[in-house]
């Protein structure tokens, strides 16, 4: 009984310990608390004790924290709450003294660089395209070179190289003709780099300070005949080729070059310009992102068009037509063929992409322009590289839809006129283009026809459909 007896006590004097024991845990848990605290406290205030020393006395007074906020002088703290109090007041007043010192807390700063957002960098201009439009006279390049030239952002020259062929004279043929292109690329580079300078050493007269009233056909560029290029009108100065819509004084070279710079992009129409493979260093150049559209047109319908344009030159087919003589002079043939072959290489040569020219090469046929001109013109400058705007949208359309059909004109019924030519012209005249442009018509996709009646049916197709010529 007696040993029944004393279990129960042990038990009761097991628990007193257990409970005694648990209390000394829990005390030293909360030292141990204390402790991490204060060493937080100390670590802060070491933070900018370096600082506190250069700084006057009065300020460190002024933003001193009262001890009484803090610690007893025996380091006991009366509760955790007053510890959790004193330590958010001290901070608070530490955050001031650095905000005075110009230290910024490290925790609020980061704080701010997370929610301050990231400074985004300015947009990248788009890169300025120059757009070469190669063709051959009587080929509509005046009516296509308009697609750039109403673009506002586009500084468009119009035959620039006329200069150069009537200061520089070229032999037909051989070395001539490669000194000849090689002439007209050098200049045309400069040109492209808005160096209008180079223009002065083949304007006749030459200009004085940079002056001039004879570049042909300025008022074909409007970003020749636009403010600032145009300046007020000089008394008793004639300007050879005036600006269309307004009267301006002699073109200042100076700022034309300035105008060339401000635009994003530029564009030249060249006729003069007939062996491709002559550009590569251009189309190698990283400062001119060089494009290269050629036009081509029905060689039937250029040789009626120049026949009508050029009548002076064009006087022994005339007297061959009118005489009824069974042969035209072989020279005269030899001619033709020889600009049909130097376009139809040119051609052959931008279709089989060589490396320098993949992507900067597109063949463009005019009557495709004539029958699908807002079509024709997005894809041009798609491969361009250069967003099409409202402004040449609207020109096209007004200007694709007119009933004037002048030599030069850039305004024309086009879906109408294109095939114009074809009532017009004898059989035996077509026969001979045919003859003598046969393997490029055939490139390009233009049909023969085999008698007059043929010829002159508009029910009759000359074009055989072709895809868009755009290497990529």
């Amino acid at each position: 009984m007696e040993k029944g007896l004393t279990m129960p006590q042990d038990c009761r004097h097991f628990l007193h310990s257990l409970r005694m024991r648990s209390k000394y845990v829990l005390f030293l848990a909360f030292v141990v608390v204390v402790f991490v605290f204060i060493e937080k406290e100390n670590k802060i205030i070491s933070r900018v004790s370096d600082k506190l020393k250069q700084i006057p006395q009065s300020l460190v007074d002024a933003n001193s924290t009262d001890p009484a906020l803090v610690l007893a002088e025996n380091a006991s703290l009366l509760s955790l709450s007053e510890l959790d109090s004193a330590f958010t007041q001290l901070q608070s007043r530490l955050r001031n003294l650095s905000l005075q010192l110009g230290v910024e807390p490290a925790e609020q700063a980061g704080e701010e660089e997370a929610e301050q957002e990231e400074p985004r960098p300015p947009a990248e201009a788009p890169p300025r395209r120059h757009v070469l439009l190669m063709a051959t006279t009587r080929t509509g390049s005046s009516f296509v070179g308009e697609f750039f030239n109403q673009q506002g952002n586009i500084f468009y020259l119009f035959e620039p190289l006329w200069h150069i062929e009537r200061t520089v004279s070229f032999e037909q043929g051989g070395a001539n003709a490669a000194g000849s292109a090689l002439v007209y690329r050098d200049v045309l580079k400069q040109l492209f780099l808005c160096d209008l300078y180079i223009l002065e050493h083949f304007i006749t007269p030459l200009p004085e300070d940079h002056l001039t009233q004879f570049v042909f056909r300025r008022g074909s560029s409007r970003s020749l005949c636009e403010d600032p290029v145009c300046t007020p009108v000089v008394k008793k100065v004639f300007e050879k080729y005036p600006c269309k819509n307004r009267r301006c004084g002699p073109l200042n070279m100076t700022l034309a070059a300035e105008a060339c710079h401000r635009k994003e992009h530029m564009a030249v129409k060249a006729v003069r310009i007939r062996q491709l493979e002559f550009l590569q260093p251009l189309a190698e150049d990283p400062r001119l992102d060089l494009r290269v559209i050629q036009l081509v047109r029905d060689p039937r319908a250029v040789l009626a068009s120049r026949m009508v344009a050029f009548a002076d030159k064009y006087e022994t087919w005339k007297k061959w037509l009118a005489k009824g003589q069974d042969q035209l002079r072989e020279e005269e043939v030899q001619r033709l063929r020889g600009n049909c072959e130097s376009i139809r290489l040119s051609a052959e040569l931008g279709l089989r992409q060589p490396a320098w020219l993949r992507g900067r090469y597109m063949l463009v046929r005019y009557e495709d322009v004539a029958l699908r001109p807002l079509q024709k013109a997005q894809e041009m400058y798609r491969f361009a590289g250069i967003p099409l705007t409202p402004q040449v949208e609207d020109w096209i359309q007004k200007n694709t839809q007119a009933a004037h059909d002048g030599i030069y004109s850039t305004q024309k019924n086009s879906s109408e006129q294109f095939e114009k030519w074809r009532f017009s012209m004898p059989f035996k005249l077509a026969q001979v283009v045919q003859a003598a442009c046969g393997p490029a018509m055939h490139l390009f996709g233009y049909r023969p026809v085999q008698d007059a009646a043929s010829l002159s049916n508009r029910s009759v197709s000359l074009l055989e459909e072709r895809g868009t010529f755009w290497v990529t």
